[in-house]
């Protein structure tokens, strides 16, 4: 489209010219961003003219650790009741398996159930049994890091005593003083055995990926102004072609940038094979793999995270939580990922997580530059929920992205944590404010991961919880937390800092800030026009902004311009 869109408030994400009154969109690109007075007369030759009345046109928001793989394969399973009473949730389960039989729902997949329901020891099979024992039934939990099964589906998955755990410690099947497993499951373990538990029950769940089943989540995006995301996990080849073919049929609606799980040294070499492979079938203008992706850690809620200090639960003191690898061993998997020219992007909430992380990019950086080898590997942090004072400064010197997913800053996950941990820790986590001070790179995602959280992936609401610290669905006690604000009030995001993390900072850890991230004569015409002055509005206001109108590729997606 050729158009000029005049008095309204730009803001641009770009440092060099940070407010403007004007836009000029020719084709896919922006071809001027500046005052109206000054705009070029070529540039109104055939473009209509659009006043904008004053309303705030920003960059199209960037998504940059999401799960459109995830989300799409969740729409078949069953949303629980948000309860704290036990007696009620099985009573839904129960009244549910008795209206959906087992010959029309072989396995049934509940979520959420509260984390915090079973304490630290977590749920048993047998209360699970008394609700539905004829088929095999998982429930997931709020943090969505834990599952409780029942002992058909640990039958059907053949997983018994004798079984041994993925991960010892971090991805595995909690036991009893027997060895038997208790129906607790930590992390995803139990996926590794869903290929023995279909073949078992003859049965596959709605989760093949189509064009079909991931349209939901692309039609999402567009009307929450998101115009780019990064990837969580790629969700196997399906996906790739999926989304292949919505690109060609003009549904995509955004940027994507894919990544590869891996879990180990061992398996890295493997993985990116496959990364290659992906990336020659499906690279194009929309679509791009340039990422591996490791877990390594758990959750503060789950009690697996790597800490620095030892649990607060544990008598002997020698329980620092769960940690996937040493330095040692993630220093080669970055060294590998470096000579092969691809990022690295790594889960960690833990602070002793954090700081192997850095160990281990600083090792790597000494190998490379003592090997004669440029550094070239972009090493993305996830999370970071808890961060020792002593490495705030550690990622703008190593050149560390942090990416932080701001929904979660207020009482999302409520107090589980401190079942490990002290409150002060508890108060510490979700401060960025250092990091941003220090000039690391800092961006700001959603990562949300099933339908039934889809809704919080509005960059706005996200950036409403990161700036008030309240989270409006899950407000925390008030008679406890003032206001229901997760202390402490010195953490929370300035606005500029939000709406920057949101645009240009997650353009440049996509490598996409070249081409999109701020409004810059040149960039791709991606912006979105608000219903309200996004640093105007009431705090507790901001995830009522509405998008008015969102472009993308210089194509009206969403809303009208008039």
């Amino acid at each position: 489209m050729d158009a000029i869109l005049k008095n309204a408030i730009v803001f641009t994400s770009d440092d060099t010219q940070l407010y403007a009154d004007t836009l000029a969109v020719k084709g896919d690109r922006l071809a001027y961003v500046g005052k109206y007075g000054a705009l070029p007369a070529g540039l109104r030759d055939g473009a209509r003219e659009y006043d904008m009345g004053g309303r705030m046109i920003t960059p199209g928001f960037c998504d940059s650790h999401t799960h459109p793989g995830m989300v799409s394969q969740s729409a078949w399973h069953i949303r629980l009741p948000w309860t704290d009473s036990l007696e009620e949730l099985l009573r839904f389960v129960r009244d549910y398996a008795e209206k959906h039989p087992k010959e029309e729902l072989p396995f049934l997949y509940f979520e959420y159930y509260p984390t915090h329901l079973f304490g630290t020891k977590g749920p048993r099979k047998e209360i699970l049994d008394a609700a539905v024992s004829d088929r095999p039934c998982l429930m997931q939990d709020f943090g969505e890091h834990q599952h409780w099964v029942n002992s058909k589906m640990l039958a059907c998955m053949e997983v018994t005593k004798d079984t041994p755990d993925p991960v010892p410690g971090l991805e595995m099947f909690v036991r009893d003083e027997n060895g038997e497993p208790t129906g607790h499951v930590l992390e995803f373990a139990w996926i590794r055995f869903s290929e023995t538990l279909f073949r078992n029950i003859g049965w596959e769940p709605p989760m093949t990926m189509t064009p079909e089943i991931m349209e939901r989540f692309f039609a999402f995006l567009p009307e929450h102004g998101v115009t780019a995301v990064g990837e969580g996990i790629l969700e196997g080849e399906a996906q790739m072609a999926s989304m292949a073919e919505l690109e060609k049929q003009g549904k995509l609606y955004c940027y994507y940038d894919g990544v590869v799980r891996f879990w180990g040294m061992e398996d890295l070499p493997e993985k990116i094979a496959f990364l290659r492979e992906m990336q020659e079938k499906y690279s194009s203008r929309h679509l791009k793999l340039n990422t591996m992706k490791l877990f390594l850690d758990g959750t503060n809620e789950s009690g697996n995270s790597a800490l620095l200090t030892p649990h607060l639960n544990d008598a002997t003191g020698t329980n620092f939580g769960e940690i996937k690898m040493d330095a040692a061993e993630l220093a080669n998997c970055f060294f590998l990922c470096n000579r092969e020219g691809l990022d690295l992007h790594i889960h960690m909430v833990g602070d002793r997580a954090f700081r192997v992380g850095c160990d281990a990019v600083e090792e790597a950086q000494k190998r490379a530059q003592a090997a004669g080898v440029p550094w070239a590997c972009q090493p993305v942090f996830a999370h970071c929920e808890l961060i020792s004072p002593d490495d705030t400064s550690r990622p703008a010197s190593l050149g560390i992205t942090v990416n932080s997913s701001c929904h979660w800053s207020g009482g999302y996950f409520g107090e589980e944590a401190m079942n490990y941990f002290s409150r002060r820790k508890w108060e510490s986590m979700y401060d960025f404010g250092p990091l941003v001070e220090s000039g690391a790179l800092v961006c700001f995602s959603s990562d949300v991961t099933t339908f039934y959280e889809l809704h919080r992936a509005h960059p706005l609401f996200g950036m409403q919880v990161a700036h008030t610290r309240i989270d409006p669905e899950f407000p925390l006690d008030e008679d406890r937390y003032p206001g229901s604000m997760r202390p402490r009030a010195e953490a929370r995001l300035p606005r500029d800092v939000l709406l920057k993390g949101y645009t240009i900072n997650s353009a440049k850890q996509m490598r996409r800030a070249e081409e999109m991230g701020s409004l810059t004569a040149g960039k791709i015409a991606n912006l979105c026009v608000l219903s309200d002055n996004y640093f105007e509005v009431d705090s507790d206001k901001i995830k009522d902004i509405r998008f008015d109108a969102v472009v993308l590729d210089g194509d009206l997606v969403y809303g009208r311009l008039d």
